[in-house]
């Protein structure tokens, strides 16, 4: 007896997987004259057909997620966007410095280079050394 469209039926009516939904051996003279959903409701409601639980993890049990050096990144990710606003901001200031000429190609070159290694640790700091390099 191939009762595979009553089972589709069962799934579009109950919209649950397959694997839930149990015909008894018993009662499959009566599942297989049911033809719609209300048919298939009331065999429910009967017994015929038996909905399993849902398999899986309890709820009540959360996970407890693990906190490796791979999963860290926001510490990583804001130090370099800090790292390039200030570096911006001050090579900015650099070539600014350079068209007012207050300071030379090779003092510029210099600022440069100790901006990429963060010398500076703000703007107000650079322009202190600048102000020390006119002295």
């Amino acid at each position: 007896m191939n009762l595979k469209n009553k089972k589709q039926l069962a799934i579009r009516t109950l919209k649950i997987g397959k694997e839930r939904i149990i015909f008894l051996e018993s009662r499959k003279d009566e599942i297989k004259e049911a033809i719609t959903k209300q048919d298939i409701r009331d065999l429910i409601t009967n017994g015929a057909i038996i909905i399993k639980e849902i398999k899986g993890r309890r709820k009540i049990q959360k996970r407890k997620r693990q906190r490796n050096s791979g999963s860290i990144k926001k510490k990583v990710n804001k130090r370099k966007q800090e790292y390039v606003k200030i570096t911006r901001k001050l090579r900015a200031y650099g070539k600014e410095m350079l068209n007012q000429e207050k300071i030379s190609k090779e003092e510029l070159k210099d600022i440069r280079k100790k901006i990429k290694n963060r010398y500076f640790k703000s703007q107000a700091n650079l322009k202190n050394y600048i102000g020390v390099l006119k002295k």
